[in-house]
């Protein structure tokens, strides 16, 4: 399925600021930023992204904040007050 399907289905851009501790130095935190369309909001792909980072990766999570935008929306209409003409 391509990108624009997705969005017409309804998938967001959801980005993920994640906050780990550093493997080597727990008491210090680095952040890494993952951005993909993923589905509000139950959020399959980043659930799948942080399953894999538990299970593959050495730093532990300390945080995560998600945001969502939808990329495609309906039109929006506005009604004009004032009409004019050029000519």
């Amino acid at each position: 399925m391509t990108d624009l399907e997705k969005q017409l289905l309804g998938w967001r851009l959801t980005t993920a600021e994640i906050v780990y501790r550093m493997p080597d130095h727990p008491g210090l935190l680095q952040a890494y930023v993952w951005q993909e369309l993923d589905m509000a909001p139950r959020f399959p792909q980043l659930r799948r992204f942080l399953d894999f980072w538990e299970a593959r990766l050495d730093g532990r999570i300390h945080r995560v904040r998600v945001v969502s935008a939808a990329l495609v929306q309906p039109a929006e209409i506005r009604h004009g007050h004032d009409a004019g003409w050029l000519h």
